[in-house]
């Protein structure tokens, strides 16, 4: 490689790959990423992106290929790598018992970053992040967000030439991610090369270019807007409030490879160079409005990874029955107030969930809405108001209420060490279903969420998409009444978030209420109320349109991020007016 191409490349991978044993990790990987860009790497859990990502942080040798960063070879020079770049992996590795400014001053001494230069690059980047206020904390206590913005402090107190961030925002809420995004525009425009992994197809069209992984592949490379016109012409949508029979239909038509059932229309993706027969337009056409729709980053990987038609399954396949709900409403919550001494964490919220309905609960951490699911769920006590969970009053009758309600944590909590039919028939048990009941629930639930043929493998051993189904099924084999989702997609890539979704929707049809919290915001979407909290306040309730329709004409037709921001904006303005 001559001069003149080490100067223009910061990373060169030629025919890198990497195996574990008998597992090929990566296989031929060739990329090339130039001086201050921002680049992007997309692809589910297993996919290869961590392996890459460490190989070329010199913490990983290749076992086949070679790699050059910032002009040194990552098996010889491996040390001059790690000096001269920042690497921050999904652990994002902190002293728990040191505070923010020990961390820092941690990090500074072992990059012999001399201290006239620590004391100004230490006061600019705790402004960046907004952390100033927090200097003296413990890195223990921190939110999410707060401890990712202090982690990338502790790998740019030496202005490195290299960033790498392995999913830099997993997990952290819209507003913390734009604080980092912030950061990260800031250090780019000073020529700091930028490279992160990520599992939100939004977050990478803020990237100058992306490449697409997929078990151990590269796929593509291109930039955002070029990788979405990929798709162009293979995208339709059915709006509609009769999604199940236009999903009955696309099993019907094998141009079709991809469905997504949204709380208001159907996405339906066909095969490269299809388009809809006229028999598919006219049934289609007699279900609603039928149209072309702007694809998105989602469909490129549908594109891409070429799977076979996948439109899931039906109610009347899977034996589906309909959720038994004693009232009108699932959820009725009047003036619930929650303090912890003189701190607030709910302050006087009242709504209702109608059996049937997905609400998706918005709000950056420390908004309280943890606190929230847990009054609803019975594990919490509210210091003020009441609530009635499918017509149960929760305080009078809290175990009663636990039957009727369903909960699946943000990291499912499965047994890994049990298989999955030991899991399914332990929590049948806790549920306290008889043996007669527990042989058909479980046999039923895994028809439902389609883990059928896979008893005999250890949970631990699952993929993620797999592991998240067997949670599900854990979670609904009681057939609750009202079930709790806890950031439920985390990390598995669109096709499998698609199915999860589709299952979703078909509780909801048969009558049970979905309350998820998410920090992903284009499952938004999927839902048919939206709650959005700060503070320890509902400041918002309803359909996007209504959310939409509330705001200055400019924004009516708003993305799901702007809306986000211009309410958490307008609450913090009102709360400070109040002040």
């Amino acid at each position: 490689m001559g001069t003149q191409d080490s100067d223009k490349w910061i990373i060169e991978a030629e025919g890198v790959g990497r195996c574990f044993g008998h597992h090929e990790a990566l296989s031929r990987i060739d990329l090339q990423i130039g001086r201050g860009e921002i680049f992007g790497i997309l692809g589910p859990d297993g996919a290869g992106k961590t392996t890459l990502m460490q190989l070329l942080a010199a913490i990983l040798d290749p076992t086949a290929g070679r790699c050059r960063v910032l002009g040194f070879d990552t098996v010889r020079d491996a040390a001059q790598v790690t000096a001269r770049i920042g690497y921050m992996s999904q652990g994002f590795t902190l002293y728990d018992r040191l505070s923010v400014d020990e961390n820092l001053a941690f990090s500074a001494r072992i990059r012999s970053v001399p201290d006239a230069l620590f004391q100004q690059r230490r006061k600019a980047l705790l402004q960046m992040a907004g952390l100033e206020s927090a200097c003296r904390r413990e890195a223990r206590v921190l939110s999410g967000g707060m401890r990712k913005k202090l982690s990338l402090c502790t790998n740019l107190i030496h202005e490195p030439s290299l960033l790498l961030l392995d999913e830099l925002s997993l997990g952290v809420d819209p507003v913390s991610r734009r604080d980092l995004w912030r950061m990260l525009r800031t250090f780019r425009a000073q020529g700091t090369t930028i490279v992160l992994t990520t599992p939100y197809m939004d977050e990478a069209s803020y990237c100058d270019r992306l490449a697409f992984l997929h078990q151990g592949q590269l796929l593509a490379v291109d930039s955002p807007d070029a990788l979405k016109e990929r798709a162009r012409g293979q995208v339709y949508e059915v709006v509609t409030a009769r999604q199940e029979e236009v999903q009955q239909l696309t099993g019907e038509y094998r141009e079709i490879v991809s469905g997504q059932w949204l709380a208001d229309r159907f996405r339906l993706q066909l095969a490269s160079g299809k388009a809809p027969s006229e028999p598919l337009r006219h049934k289609l056409e007699a279900l609603g409005a039928f149209g072309p729709a702007a694809p998105d980053l989602e469909n490129t990987f549908v594109q891409l990874t070429a799977p076979p038609t996948d439109t899931g399954s039906t109610p009347e396949q899977t034996g589906f029955e309909s959720v038994q709900v004693d009232g009108t409403d699932a959820i009725t919550a009047r003036g619930i107030s929650v303090r912890f001494g003189n701190f607030s964490a709910l302050k006087n919220l009242s709504f209702r969930v109608a059996a049937g309905e997905v609400i998706g609960w918005l709000g950056p951490n420390g908004a309280g809405k943890t606190t929230l699911i847990r009054v609803l769920c019975g594990l919490q006590r509210p210091s003020a108001g009441e609530v009635h969970i499918a017509g149960v009053a929760l305080r009078s009758a809290p175990m009663a209420v636990r039957a009727r309600i369903g909960y699946m944590s943000q990291h499912f909590s499965l047994y890994p060490d049990l298989s999955v039919i030991e899991n399914l028939v332990f929590f049948a048990g806790l549920y306290g279903l008889s043996r007669h009941k527990r042989r058909d629930a479980v046999h039923w639930v895994k028809t439902v969420v389609g883990i059928e043929g896979i008893d005999g493998r250890q949970a631990g051993d699952l993929s993620g998409a797999l592991r998240q189904r067997l949670a599900l099924a854990c979670a609904i084999m009681h057939r609750p009444a009202v079930l709790f989702l806890d950031e439920p997609t985390s990390g598995v890539d669109p096709l499998a978030r698609r199915r999860f979704w589709q299952l979703i929707q078909l509780l909801a049809r048969a009558g049970m209420a979905v309350l998820v919290s998410t920090h992903y915001l284009e499952e938004a979407y999927y839902c048919h109320r939206l709650g959005l909290m700060n503070n320890g306040r509902l400041i918002a309730l309803g359909t996007l349109g209504e959310l939409r329709s509330a705001l200055e004409t400019p924004l009516h037709t708003a993305d799901m991020e702007t809306l986000f921001m211009t309410y958490m904006a307008r609450a913090s303005a009102d709360e400070g007016a109040i002040t």
